[in-house]
């Protein structure tokens, strides 16, 4: 196994009068530091797709122990995840695949017309271009993981040609956006997709159809239910914490990974497939367990719509505000291949139009701040006291999750 040593904290310089000549060259030699950072990244940015596969190979290590568990090493975190990624490909693609599809709106194409409501949910929330933006505000620290995700897969379909995908064929820095946290479909899932279909789509023949909700747990009949447990120190024999984690999924709905880097990340624990980071683990100083809460998070505003020849307007306080509108085209199979069918989507500052009580619209808003989830998960990985654990939490982005916790230090 290849082991890396950790970085150190910094330089420590000892100054007395032999050592005057070497300072006073310090400024030259940070700004020749600078200026070698600086070609570096400028480097990577100007790497093609294949160029970034494989560095990113050659910093990486994936071992994997008698249990089938991989190990992975990288150089970099941005290493890790593209490892990781390629790991979770080898052992269930196809749930990868499944869960992209599903988050990115697309499952019509894959489900057929049933699943075009799950579809325009996802695409009520965040369009592609949004979610393009997204990406693009993200730090750049962030924009790297996002990359190496994409091209762990993207690697993994170009070394494995007789793996199949049902429809991504290409995977995209922008598209854990979309899956940002790893609950089993997050708060989006409470959204009800009958009632998004009962007020876009009047058709009669659409009305006849089976609403799939679209949800990202699979119908294999597999017993569930979540545990988390955790004991203080000062009431244990040995005077360690302890943590007990039972994920709340299905056998297989989360593969089991070990995934290091030279930049402070140590994390062991359940990935969700598809994911860039351990959802439920631990690291050398910290451990965390989510279980599903039931706490209230979903906001409904009931909208007073008024039209004219103006447009369509909805009453807040004492004034009128223009509705925004967006035309959503979507695809589904067929028995003669795939169709279209367009809806025109609603959105007031409160959130996206999902449904109408008697002659109100109804905008429901959820806690959607894809960047600062994803932000919360990766993080949390990398926690290493009680301190810097509170504060991740304190983004307050992982809404769909209760937390159990407990650390080195006895919490």
């Amino acid at each position: 196994m290849r082991l890396y040593s950790q970085p150190k904290g910094g330089l420590i310089v000892k100054i007395d009068l032999k050592t005057k000549f070497i300072m006073s060259r310090i400024p030259l030699l940070l700004f020749l530091l600078l200026m070698g950072c600086s070609i570096q990244n400028s480097d990577e940015n100007q790497l093609t797709e294949t160029e970034r596969w494989e560095q990113h190979a050659s910093n990486t290590e994936i071992i994997r122990d008698n249990f089938g568990v991989p190990h992975i090493y990288g150089k970099t975190d941005a290493d890790a995840v593209f490892g990781l990624l390629y790991a979770q490909c080898e052992d269930d693609f196809n749930r990868v695949e499944r869960n992209y599809i599903w988050a990115i709106g697309r499952l019509a194409e894959v489900e057929g017309e049933s699943s075009l409501y799950s579809d325009l949910r996802a695409k009520l929330y965040m369009t592609q271009k949004e979610a393009e933006d997204n990406f693009n505000k993200s730090p750049k620290w962030l924009q790297k993981l996002c990359v190496a995700f994409a091209d762990g897969i993207n690697y993994y379909l170009s070394k494995n040609p007789d793996v199949k995908p049902k429809l991504i064929t290409h995977f995209e820095p922008w598209m854990p956006m979309y899956f940002s946290e790893g609950s089993i479909g997050g708060d989006i899932e409470s959204v009800s997709t009958r009632r998004i279909r009962d007020f876009y789509d009047k058709s009669s023949i659409t009305k006849m159809a089976m609403v799939n909700d679209g949800l990202i747990r699979l119908k294999d009949n597999e017993p569930r239910g979540s545990n988390g447990f955790a004991i203080a120190g000062k009431l244990t024999e040995s005077g360690n914490a302890m943590l007990l984690i039972n994920p709340h999924t299905s056998f297989f709905f989360r593969g089991e990974v070990h995934v290091v880097s030279e930049e402070g990340l140590n994390a062991y624990g359940a990935v969700t497939w598809g994911q860039f980071f351990v959802y439920q683990g631990f690291n050398e100083k910290t451990g965390w367990m989510h279980t599903s809460t039931g706490t209230d998070i979903i906001d409904e505003f009931e909208e007073t719509i008024e039209k004219n020849g103006k447009g369509t307007f909805y009453k807040y306080g004492d004034e009128l505000r223009p509705i925004d509108s967006m035309n959503v085209l979507l695809k589904y199979k067929t028995d003669n291949g795939i169709e279209e069918k367009s809806f025109m989507a609603y959105r007031t500052h409160h959130g996206p139009v999902t449904h109408a009580n008697n002659n109100k619209w109804v905008s429901t808003a959820l806690m959607w701040s894809p960047i600062k989830a994803l932000e919360q998960s990766f993080t949390r990985t990398k926690n290493s006291n009680f301190e810097a654990f509170n504060k991740m939490m304190d983004i307050r982005t992982n809404s769909s999750n209760n937390t159990v916790y407990a650390d080195a230090d006895g919490n």
